[in-house]
């Protein structure tokens, strides 16, 4: 068995025990009328350079109910940025072709116009807004994964994790979160925090799950669904709150697209259909907010 087959076997067995855990929900009405609703039309009629068009949305596939491979079809994506995705193309009179790409190549794809835009569980920053234009649609929760008892007795991203070895993902805001300890944890005589970097959510979890890091700390969704998968080995020792949004990235040479989108957003919040999203897939609804465009100009 090669490396990449068993990588895809374990990111196919993630997926699966997330929507095993899943309530068997209903398709939304709001899902199939939303592209005939009055604003949507009106939409279509205002931006028609997008309708009949085929968008590529950049996502790393490898969040359970964000965006994931889908284990009844591995040809296929779910999640909750999947149906955004879909329901933004209804809503706008596109459709979508998703391009798999590792994390740190999301915003690199976007910026060389190999996809027109990033729905992909990504935090929206200053920093990264200097590469893409954002709209937000969600607060940032992350939570803190350790193993069962949290023998570290790690409690957030402070001293408590002094000594200890966390996983994280490449280019993911946490990272910096973790290095910034490195000051603090000497000034009180303390070993520095050491970092594991790797390409996805699973192979962060799955080095806890084998010993070789202490922690791993990200959306508390996430966090969750894997405390869900392996009840018995993983804890979530605690919720910290980021001052971050998660963001719908696009080109800063689009910006009618950025703003066609901002509208849609708010059509598909209003009808309820983004709340239905995240009951779905087991999200936080307090999280929704409404869409905002971060950017560096």
């Amino acid at each position: 068995m090669s490396i990449v087959f068993a990588k895809s076997q374990r990111q196919l067995l993630s997926a699966a025990l997330f929507v095993s855990l899943l309530p068997a929900l209903p398709v939304t009405t709001q899902a199939a009328d939303l592209g005939s609703s009055q604003v949507c039309q009106a939409l279509q009629t205002k931006y028609p350079q997008f309708k009949g068009k085929t968008l590529v949305d950049a996502i790393n596939p490898h969040t359970p109910g964000y965006e994931a491979l889908d284990p009844k079809d591995p040809s296929k994506y779910v999640g909750l940025d999947i149906d955004l995705a879909e329901a933004l193309g209804s809503c706008l009179g596109f459709s979508l072709k998703y391009t798999p790409v590792a994390f740190a190549a999301l915003l690199p794809t976007l910026q060389s116009g190999q996809a027109d835009l990033v729905i992909s569980d990504i935090y929206a920053t200053k920093e990264r807004a200097k590469a893409a234009d954002f709209i937000t649609y969600s607060k940032v929760f992350d939570g803190v994964l350790v193993a069962k008892g949290n023998p570290k007795n790690i409690t957030g991203i402070n001293l408590s994790m002094c000594g200890t070895t966390a996983a994280e993902n490449t280019g993911f805001v946490e990272v910096p979160l973790v290095q910034n300890l490195a000051a603090p944890c000497k000034a009180a005589g303390k070993p520095v925090p050491q970092l594991q970097l790797y390409d996805n959510n699973a192979s962060c979890i799955q080095a806890i799950l084998a010993g070789r890091a202490d922690t791993y700390i990200n959306d508390v969704n996430t966090v969750d669904q894997a405390v869900k998968a392996y009840p018995d080995k993983l804890s979530k020792a605690a919720a910290v709150t980021l001052p971050y949004h998660i963001g719908i990235g696009v080109s800063k040479d689009n910006p009618e697209l950025r703003d066609a989108i901002v509208l849609a957003l708010g059509e598909i919040q209003k009808s309820g259909l983004q709340l239905d999203l995240m009951k779905k897939w087991g999200l936080n609804q307090g999280a929704i907010e409404p869409p905002t465009i971060i950017s560096d100009k």
